[in-house]
């Protein structure tokens, strides 16, 4: 059986490597390390011009969209808070156009943090720019139970409360129309999101940080499937 091909988008930053300093495209190994246990074969996606974005997902199987700095609020017509981090705008760019041909193609698509958030704001909603206690502190993951809601594709993964790994600021303000909130945490922050009719979730939190391969075996089980036109 063919191992399904899967995008994970990355990071556009200066980076230091031996005697060398210049602009990398980044990705912390875990996200290609969490596909492969997953049964996947992972990919690296950098920025790239957005009008390559469908032919990009026409080669794919399946695609993540990877964790990283805040959307921009021009994105969902909102003025920066101070505490908004500094924009990645050929992330956004790019990973807006990869996000909108993925759900036009039908390929599978999972969401972490930014890219929950990004998908949310993608198909019309907005986010918060800021929240407290969603983290260990600067660099330093915490964990916090998450709520499956019943019925959703999310809850028939994971039925039960889990504890996740999270570090985020901002989440998810006005659910987008086509979304449904999948899961909750404690305070009532949205933790997972989905579309209806089609292999679409996002995550609030960061599954490559835990050995719980649920979610992301899920998406390659779908990508194997084969449950979008391509295949």
């Amino acid at each position: 059986m063919t191992q399904p091909l899967i995008g994970v988008t990355t990071y556009l930053d200066p980076a230091a490597w031996g005697v060398w300093r210049m602009p990398a495209a980044l990705l912390p190994a875990v996200y290609p390390a969490l596909i492969q246990r997953a049964g996947g074969l992972a990919v690296m996606l950098p920025p790239d011009a957005p009008a390559a974005a469908e032919g990009v997902v026409a080669r794919l199987d399946g695609l993540v969209i990877a964790g990283g700095a805040d959307v921009e609020p021009v994105r969902y017509g909102a003025d920066a808070d101070p505490r908004t981090g500094p924009p990645a705008r050929e992330r956004d760019s790019w990973e807006l156009a990869l996000i909108h041909a993925a759900l036009s193609s039908g390929t599978p698509l999972l969401g972490v943090c930014r890219g929950m958030q990004l998908l949310n704001v993608a198909l019309g909603g907005t986010l918060i720019q800021h929240l407290d206690d969603h983290t260990g502190g600067e660099g330093v993951y915490t964990a916090h139970p998450v709520k499956p809601v019943p019925g959703t594709r999310y809850a028939s993964l994971v039925g039960e409360t889990a504890e996740v790994p999270s570090y985020h600021h901002q989440a998810v303000d006005r659910l987008a129309a086509p979304l449904t909130a999948s899961a909750y945490a404690e305070d009532g922050t949205v933790e997972a999101v989905e579309l209806a009719g089609a292999w679409v979730l996002g995550v609030q939190w960061h599954p490559e940080m835990g050995d719980d391969l649920r979610v992301m075996r899920a998406l390659v089980e779908a990508s194997q499937r084969g449950t979008h036109p391509k295949r």
